[in-house]
């Protein structure tokens, strides 16, 4: 079987403007948003709101939608970390734990993952489990490329 590589991006609200954020997307070819937060309802998120989300990427960008909650962390892991400031060691941990435990790898496609973007909310992926998915995946399948966006 031939494996095709595929190019998996990632990306962050946090500290961005809406103008900023859908160019960097447009910019790299992103076709579709993989919501990767546990709440993506939360009033905090201001244009990232699922719904208002959805309705922009269409508008703007022709790209989908999708929320996959699988990627997320669970609440007690997100309010050990933030609320209760938690060691990011111990959640990279636990959170590497959670997506060999879930198989995440088998049950998200590398098709919708394919010039997809990862979004979460930090501003940047070096303490955000959106990186920890795109790497994990990357050691899962081959031909993954990784590319951060903010």
């Amino acid at each position: 079987m031939i494996t095709t590589g595929i190019e998996v991006f990632t990306i962050g609200f946090t500290k961005k403007t809406a103008p900023r954020f859908f160019e960097n997307l447009r910019e790299a070819g992103v076709r579709r948003i993989v919501d990767v937060r546990l709440n993506n309802t939360s009033h905090l998120a201001g244009f990232s709101k699922k719904g208002d989300l959805e309705y922009f990427l269409a508008q703007i960008l022709r790209a989908e939608y999708i929320h996959l909650p699988i990627l997320a962390p669970t609440q007690a892991m997100l309010d050990a970390y933030k609320k209760n400031g938690g060691d990011w060691a111990a959640y990279e941990r636990d959170f590497l734990a959670l997506m060999q435990t879930r198989e995440i790898e088998k049950h998200v496609s590398r098709e919708i993952l394919d010039r997809g973007c990862l979004l979460c909310s930090e501003e940047k992926p070096h303490h955000c489990h959106r990186r920890l998915v795109a790497e994990y995946l990357s050691h899962k399948w081959e031909g993954v490329e990784i590319r951060h966006l903010g």
